[in-house]
């Protein structure tokens, strides 16, 4: 199959671009290399895939991207918490209006086949259960209450602290950050687009992606190299809050490899899926085995927060296994200790 890959150039965007590669596929990556993004480094693709330099926001590059291309894998973003209100207007047009320049153009094309890297950052806090109240929205965190050493979120009925459940993808969108919300205005986008043109699109809600090549400022689990680097120094890698937060870390390998199943055999409507190892762990637990995998001291609790976090999110992704047939392959042990070398 032809493909375009946008954002092939990043971190994720290597290890689907290899995913693709090595199942046959012909790729041709469309990338601007962002300043912000790659810090300058140079980047050269593997033989036999193209690159066009260009930003997705440029119409002309995308109708030039797309000519004899079969499907569209749409990993080109900016990314990062985007906690301050003055991130606003970039993610928005970094996010929101490259997937709708990128699918106007592949509407223009008779391009039917579209698979989006979106997150879970666009659950917020999920579905949390209360003893009183039952399935409840968790109401937003207060800074005085995180000032304070409050950190599980309340039940927005009664107050008081809530059970944490799975998400699935029927979950709500609740976006609580500048990235979050560009994420569902993709999806939204992208849904828009399928139901006009009858064409297919897989919003792929990635979790705590780590991994070789992973950056410091990933929305996904860019603390794993926080604390990487730490340890590399002889520092205690400095957990936040309690270290209680709860995520699920899938490695990135199998992240390339559940967008690529989903490229391949998503082809009929609009479908989101989850992708994450099912196994949610704590920060505090990612610490402690970076700790371990590199011989360091044991990780520092701080007790320091930042607003735009959210406690718990952890998925629900049987709906992968179940109709792609996706299963995660690299252990949670074996990954830390993979990223842990590959940091040094």
């Amino acid at each position: 199959m032809r493909v375009l890959l946008t954002g092939g150039a990043g971190f994720i965007g290597q290890h689907v671009l290899a995913e693709l590669v090595s199942r046959g596929h012909s790729v041709r990556v469309l990338d601007s290399l962002r300043a912000d993004v790659h810090r300058g480094k140079p980047w050269t693709p593997p033989e036999g895939v193209e690159l066009i330099t260009a930003d997705v926001r440029e119409a002309e590059a995308c109708d030039r991207a797309l000519v004899g291309v079969e499907a569209v894998l749409h990993l080109a973003a900016k990314v990062g918490l985007g906690v301050d209100v003055q991130d606003l207007p970039d993610y928005a047009s970094s996010n929101d209006a490259g997937a709708a320049v990128l699918l106007a153009a592949m509407a223009r094309a008779g391009i039917g086949r579209f698979t989006l890297a979106s997150s879970m950052v666009v659950y917020g806090e999920g579905l949390a259960l209360c003893a009183e109240h039952g399935l409840v929205t968790p109401a937003p965190r207060l800074e005085a209450s995180l000032a304070v050493g409050d950190f599980e979120p309340p039940c927005p009925h009664c107050g008081k602290p809530l059970g944490v459940r799975l998400v699935g993808e029927d979950t709500p969108f609740d976006p609580r950050n500048a990235y979050a919300s560009s994420k569902v205005a993709q999806e939204f986008y992208a849904s828009n687009w399928a139901r006009v043109t009858g064409g297919s699109a897989a919003m792929m809600r990635y979790h705590n992606v780590y991994g070789p090549g992973m950056p410091r400022d990933t929305p996904y689990a860019g603390v794993a190299a926080i604390f990487t680097s730490a340890l590399r120094a002889g520092k205690a890698p400095r957990v936040f809050e309690d270290g209680g937060q709860r995520r699920d870390f899938v490695h990135v390998r199998d992240v390339a490899a559940a967008t690529v199943a989903a490229c391949e055999q998503h082809t009929n409507g609009v479908a989101a899926f989850n992708v994450g190892s099912g196994t949610p762990r704590t920060v505090g637990e990612m610490a402690r085995a970076l700790s371990a995998a590199l011989s360091g001291p044991e990780p520092e609790v701080t007790g320091q927060y930042r607003l735009g976090d959210v406690r718990h999110i952890t998925a629900d992704s049987s709906a992968l296994r179940e109709r792609l047939g996706w299963q995660p392959q690299v252990r949670f042990e074996d990954g830390m200790a993979e990223l842990a070398r590959a940091s040094a």
